[in-house]
């Protein structure tokens, strides 16, 4: 059906279907005719509604994120994609939940504090300066506006404020913080001696029976998934740059437009008093606001010190206490009618009454930082390089268009969209649902190859974007169905496996008797016999001294009575057994530490309150918020 669609999207059947769709459009209107409104809905929160949309979106940004996280570790396999969407879930609703009750609570997040937030993010900058462009391109790559993505930070930063309000009521006592440094810094006097797997290693031969048996058991150890080959053409802005020339008249041209690139601007440093006002405020309050800000105005320059009349007038929260000081700031920073006015005034000027965003100001400047910036020679490497790179996204983008168009015009071949934009067409091995590496590692690439318009319509793909910088149109080679591999093929490393199995419970047999023989009352010293004594000495809770799995096992083991040992056996990482006796604990005291580590310990311990005092109220709120799921994502 996708087939016949697109083979006739370029003639009379196209138009056909423009025509019909546009009768009942121009009639009822396009809203009601898709349905506006009636988005699907997965969850609600006291009325508030969680769009699938929302939610496939979030599930989205929390797979790359771990992906990048866990780098090469990442294996898509080991992860139940059905349970870590209802996870997703279950953390939007726990934030709305959160987001409702800071707002029921009068908590606000303004404007200036999303902006500052926004302009203090890496991903957005450029030269350690933020970047309009960057900042544009990067949300929408994770499929939302700026407008959205300002949102979302608005609600993170509303979220905190009532952490942080919660987690700031915490205190620890003299008990609570002597009882965690007693256990903390507890330490445990024992010795221990492994007993290793391959003492008893074996090469009896394992028969017929027993690999057949084996591989019967562990059958989904030997299954090789679903895996396609690819043919694909990628578009890489780093390699469209090495592709650019650029002559000297070119160079210095891009210099002189970006001079603010190679040094430090200007930056100007004000003082301000605040009157706020909303943007949708009636005439009344702001005829009010108006009116008093010129009465402070005609107050400073009847000679009142500026910094008071901030102090006591100003509504600034942030600078008020300051005196209305705002510090240096270079362009871009403040609301542009604030910096314009800002920029307008000679050192030590007062302005006229200035209406932003956020109410109406009386600004005073009091001090200028002249820019330097250094010279093209200085800079060329700088210059060429990020000419090139501008070069090389402009020519990215309008390819990337053209890119989507031709793949999708003839979706039956890559050769097509090769041939006119000079691009080489690439092949990749076999690949799985679980990804590669390099390109193969994004989720949308791998969705994309496993759709069934590209796997089994056997079409071009659509332009999948990978990053800022990266994009690709693929088509399916080849493809296999997940299968097992044969016994013949893995019989030797099912036997290896066998030998390995027996020779550990061997091992633990030992190992086991051994411990009985602690238990009997014989000494460390004669049980561990021709196997290496080790005695540590008093090991804390994090020592590194000895294994992980050991450390842990010791000091779950009771306390010993005084003059006896008790001992046990754990198995370590490696399929070895650790025998120990454990004669004494040292209990850790508050005592021995000095100023600082206590200061230090009671910040940690109450930062480990204030989150658990925060998390019971979240449960309380959700306990008494009225959530609903859809069927789909309740099962």
């Amino acid at each position: 059906m996708l087939q016949a669609i697109r083979d006739k999207a370029q003639g009379w059947f196209a138009w056909g279907i423009v025509i019909l769709i546009s009768i009942p459009f121009a009639l009822w209107g396009i809203q009601e005719y898709l349905g506006v409104g009636a988005e699907p809905v997965v969850a609600s929160v006291n009325g508030a509604e969680i769009t699938e949309r929302e939610l496939n979106s979030r599930y989205e940004n929390f797979r790359q994120d771990l992906r990048k996280r866990l780098g090469a570790s990442y294996r898509p396999e080991l992860f139940d994609d059905e349970r870590m969407r209802k996870e997703v879930l279950q953390d939007m609703i726990r934030s709305e939940v959160i987001l409702q009750a800071s707002y029921d609570m009068g908590l606000r997040a303004g404007d200036q504090l999303v902006s500052s937030a926004i302009l203090g993010i890496p991903t957005f900058q450029k030269n350690g300066r933020f970047d309009q462009e960057t900042f544009e391109r990067s949300v929408r790559l994770q499929g939302t506006s700026a407008a959205g993505f300002e949102e979302r930070i608005r609600r993170i930063l509303l979220s905190e404020q009532l952490s942080q309000a919660v987690n700031g009521t915490a205190f620890v006592t003299d008990f609570e913080l002597k009882e965690k440094i007693r256990l903390q810094d507890q330490a445990r006097e024992f010795a221990f001696f492994a007993v290793p797997r391959t003492k008893f290693a074996s090469d009896e031969t394992i028969s017929d029976e027993s690999v057949q048996a084996y591989y019967k058991n562990h059958q989904e150890s030997y299954r090789v998934p679903e895996q396609v080959k690819l043919e694909y053409i990628l578009l890489d802005a780093d390699s469209l740059s090495a592709t650019i020339e650029a002559d000297e008249e070119v160079l210095h041209g891009y210099y002189d437009d970006h001079l603010d690139n190679y040094g430090r601007p200007e930056q100007r440093r004000a003082s301000h008093i605040l009157v706020l006002v909303g943007a949708s405020g009636d005439e009344s309050e702001v005829d009010a606001a108006r009116k008093k800000i010129e009465a402070l105005k005609a107050r400073a320059e009847q000679g009142e010190d500026f910094a008071e009349l901030a102090k006591s007038a100003s509504q600034d929260p942030g600078s008020a206490t300051n005196g209305g000081d705002l510090g240096f700031f270079g362009k871009g920073i403040m609301d542009p009618a604030f910096e314009a006015a800002t920029y307008a005034l000679q050192d030590g000027e007062l302005s006229a009454p200035v209406r932003s965003a956020f109410g109406f100001h009386l600004i005073k400047l009091t001090g200028i930082k002249a820019g330097d910036v250094k010279s093209f020679e200085e800079v060329r490497g700088e210059v060429t390089k990020a000419y090139k790179r501008g070069e090389a996204e402009r020519i990215y983008y309008e390819y990337a268009e053209r890119l989507a168009d031709l793949s999708y015009e003839d979706p039956s071949s890559l050769q097509p969209v090769s041939t006119t934009l000079g691009l080489d067409i690439k092949k990749s091995d076999w690949i799985g649902r679980e990804g590669g590496a390099g390109i193969f590692a994004f989720p949308k690439l791998l969705g994309a190859a496993f759709s069934e318009d590209v796997l089994n319509e056997h079409n071009n793909s659509e332009l999948i974007e990978l990053d800022q910088n990266q994009s690709v149109v693929l088509r399916v080679l080849d493809h296999k169905e997940a299968s097992y591999r044969a016994i013949d093929e893995v019989k030797a490393t099912i036997i290896a496996a066998i030998r390995n199995e027996q020779a550990e419970a061997l091992a633990k047999a030992e190992a086991e008797k051994l411990v009985g023989r602690l238990k009997a009352g014989e000494t460390i010293d004669i049980v561990a016999g021709e196997f290496e004594l080790k005695k540590p000495g008093a090991v804390k809770r994090r020592g590194t001294e000895v294994p992980l799995k050991l450390l842990a096992q010791v000091f779950r083991a009771p306390k010993p009575a005084l003059g006896e040992v008790v001992s046990g056996v754990t198995r370590l990482g490696d399929g070895d057994f650790a025998v120990f006796s454990l004669s004494a604990v040292v209990e850790g005291s508050v005592d021995s530490l000095d100023e600082e580590r206590i200061v230090q310990e009671k910040r940690t311990l109450s930062n480990f309150y204030g989150r658990q005092s925060f998390e019971d109220l979240v449960k309380d709120l959700r306990e008494r918020a009225e959530i609903t799921l859809t069927q789909s994502e309740s099962e």
